[in-house]
């Protein structure tokens, strides 16, 4: 038995859904008779079909933890010729925030709660339990792999692992269109409930607040789309407690436009993010 087999069944037993990985890092192309998803794909996939395939075909839903399949004579040349072993995190129950540069591993420890990490060749995985959607390039040098995504074993990693973070789950959220009627007052609402602020001290707001400023302004593309999140990020954390006051608005207001955004613009994607979380 092959080192990436023996490590494979090890994971199945616990219950992660594994596959084999060629050269490039990607999976093993599909069978003649799945070629091109002739086959109508495999269930679970976007286009859910009868497929049941013995072969490790269609990418991440081959994904099993079932030790017949893995020791399989069908799977039997993918795991001789294998370069590496892959996971499903969604089917594992987790989603890794895949951190590709140095960057992007700083703004992970100034913004996300801390957890299992993972070294990877040019950065790390940070990994958490929950799942959620799989989007790439949530921010310069952030992707997030979790439902009908793939991410490269490399080891259990070091760390608790965490719950899945609000600021996670924002990141893959899209903007909603809005209809341009009559222009809208650019007074906006602030705050949610009023009271004290639960959070520890006003400093922990204040650097949020900083923090959310900086992300808009070393958006180096996709401005709108950044401020939305940002919005959504500060208001899912700060806009239920009373603590955001025209002050801190305005702060983030004015990191937009320096970027290009109008005040309209703005004030959409406030009430946009606002409205998303049921404020």
């Amino acid at each position: 038995m092959n080192t990436h087999l023996r490590i494979a069944l090890g994971l199945a037993e616990g219950g992660v859904p594994v596959l084999p990985l060629r050269r490039g890092k990607v999976p093993f192309g599909n069978c003649r008779a799945c070629a091109k998803n002739a086959c109508g794909g495999r269930p679970n996939m976007k286009t859910p079909g009868p497929c049941a395939c013995p072969h490790s075909c269609h990418a991440w839903a081959a994904a099993t933890s079932d030790p017949h399949t893995l020791n399989s004579p069908q799977w039997a040349t993918a795991w001789r010729t294998a370069a590496a072993i892959a996971y499903h995190p969604g089917g594992a129950g987790v989603t890794v925030v895949d951190l590709d540069n140095a960057a992007a591993i700083a703004w992970a420890h100034a913004t996300l709660p801390a957890t299992r990490t993972v070294a990877t060749t040019r950065g790390e995985h940070w990994i958490y339990h929950g799942v959620m959607q799989s989007v790439n390039a949530v921010r310069p040098g952030v992707d997030i792999k979790s439902l009908m995504s793939y991410a490269r074993w490399l080891g259990p990693g070091t760390g608790a692992m965490a719950a899945l973070p609000a600021v996670v789950r924002v990141l893959a959220v899209k903007e909603p269109s809005t209809a341009r009627g009559a222009p809208q007052a650019l007074t906006v609402p602030v705050t949610g409930q009023s009271g004290a602020c639960p959070h520890r001290t006003p400093a922990y707001l204040n650097r949020g607040i900083a923090m959310a400023e900086q992300r808009i302004i070393d958006a180096p593309s996709a401005v709108h789309a950044t401020v939305y999140r940002t919005f959504l990020a500060v208001l899912s954390t700060h806009g239920r407690c009373g603590c955001l006051t025209e002050a801190h608005t305005a702060r983030l207001f004015t990191a937009a436009q320096a970027k290009g955004e109008t005040v309209r613009h703005c004030t959409d994607a406030w009430t946009n993010a606002r409205t998303a979380l049921g404020l």
